[in-house]
């Protein structure tokens, strides 16, 4: 895309106004960027509860994830009062809080999570009163050791879905061919966009990857459409619809995860505004941008979407397109927000086979591993930073593939410490704290 009409100024400038021919294809192209990763959780949320693929329920969340990652962009890019960054923040379903909410929905039920999203939301949000003074809590070897986590604990599901998805587990159809060639055309395609091809097309590789496997799954038989056919042109939103219950293995849950999506947040506005203007965030900024997360996050537990955070692949589009602009961004909220209005949107996407969203989870889930272990090329491997990774990914990980071994303790710390995350980010917050720094590189 040319930038000629826009002055070396104009572009570093989050106020800047591009002309409606360049504004609206970078904001489809933010939209691309992110479209797959933000609806996503909501359906591997919704199957752990019980619902189906097609089913009102799963439409209904999918449409919520949509709707609400477009008004929280807005929070960011638009804001009120202390409320926002007031810079190009796309906002979206967070993958982070998936290995705390699956246990929560399982034991407790959906308005315990909700309960659960709403008051660690209002804690978020909370936290941009501070979140400056504690970011020396995750330095690169925490931060990647729990995205590395957060990847390891899903990897499993993308698999799972793959093969035919939980339901099937045990049944001789269970890694059926057709599951696993649909799964693989969809790896195949998102992998040839992705890396040969260039612009939007690259940009939008896994979610043109699905559609190949979508067209794949229709001549096979493997593609309902009856649930489009059934859901509406238009509807609202519908608040408390899963209810609103005091869970405190939910509440706990998303609170702890609140601030490491918190940090998460600071690393991305800071990106942005290096990135974008040559410059780093203000406190304001920072501040603004925590505040916006969080609230974001509470208003979309109302309506039954889950928790919101910045999305950072938007923020390599800041740095590749050169455009800094806000109101870009905002336009692809509105774009979001229009396809979280239209359930026929959300119900074409529920229509997808299992294994093909597998297909193009397991990427996803894969690069959630990568990023982790990017962060971790930071870090200096000493013999105390060796030990904080092992013992953190043991014992977290660990409890998460063997649930059992918690049976004697009480239910809130069952859920939490099942999570496997929860467990990582603690141990490795803790031991990074209290450990003491010593020059014994020399001894790894």
């Amino acid at each position: 895309m040319s930038n000629e009409k826009l002055s070396a100024e104009d572009l570093r400038n989050p106020d800047s106004k591009p002309p409606m021919s360049q504004a609206v294809p970078l904001a489809l192209q933010h939209v691309l960027a992110m479209f797959v990763s933000n609806f996503t959780p909501a359906i591997i949320v919704g199957l752990a509860a019980g619902y189906a693929f097609g089913s009102p329920d799963l439409v209904f969340m999918i449409q919520m994830a949509m709707l609400f990652s477009g008004v929280a962009t807005l929070f960011q890019t638009v804001g009120f009062g202390p409320v926002g960054a007031r810079l190009p923040i796309m906002q979206g379903t967070s993958f982070a809080f998936i290995p705390v909410m699956i246990p929560v929905v399982k034991t407790a039920g959906m308005g315990a999570l909700f309960g659960g999203i709403v008051i660690g939301g209002l804690f978020h949000a909370l936290l941009g009163t501070v979140v400056g003074k504690i970011r020396h809590w995750l330095p690169p070897l925490v931060t990647g050791l729990v995205v590395t986590a957060i990847g390891l604990a899903l990897i499993p599901v993308g698999i799972q879905y793959a093969a035919g998805g939980v339901p099937l587990m045990g049944k001789p159809e269970f890694g059926a061919f057709n599951y696993w060639f649909t799964a693989l055309v969809v790896i195949v395609v998102s992998l040839g966009f992705k890396f040969f091809c260039k612009g939007m097309m690259s940009t939008a590789g896994i979610l043109i990857g699905l559609l190949a496997g979508y067209l794949v799954a229709i001549p096979m038989g493997m593609v309902n459409f009856g649930g489009i056919e059934r859901a509406a042109w238009f509807a609202l939103p519908n608040p408390l619809a899963y209810g609103f219950e005091i869970n405190a293995a939910a509440i706990i849950g998303m609170c702890l995860m609140a601030v490491v999506s918190a940090i998460e947040t600071v690393g991305d506005v800071s990106g942005i505004t290096k990135g974008g203007a040559g410059r780093e965030a203000t406190d304001k900024e920072l501040s603004g941008a925590t505040f916006a997360d969080g609230l974001g996050t509470a208003v979309a537990g109302l309506f039954g979407a889950l928790p919101n955070t910045s999305f950072s692949q938007n923020v390599g589009l800041i740095a590749l397109t050169g455009v800094m602009s806000r109101w870009v961004v905002t336009l692809g909220g509105i774009i979001l927000i229009i396809c979280g209005l239209v359930p026929k949107v959300g119900a074409l996407i529920s229509s997808m086979p299992i294994s093909v969203l597998g297909g193009g989870v397991i990427v996803m889930f894969g690069m959630v591993v990568s990023a982790g272990l990017n962060m971790l090329g930071e870090v200096v491997w000493t013999r105390r930073n060796m030990v904080i990774v092992a013992v953190s990914l043991s014992v977290g990980l660990g409890l998460q593939q063997v649930p059992g071994a918690l049976q004697h303790l009480p239910a809130t710390m069952k859920i939490l410490l099942s999570s496997g995350l929860l467990p990582v980010a603690f141990l490795a917050i803790i031991l990074n704290l209290v450990l003491p720094e010593r020059d014994d590189s020399s001894a790894v």
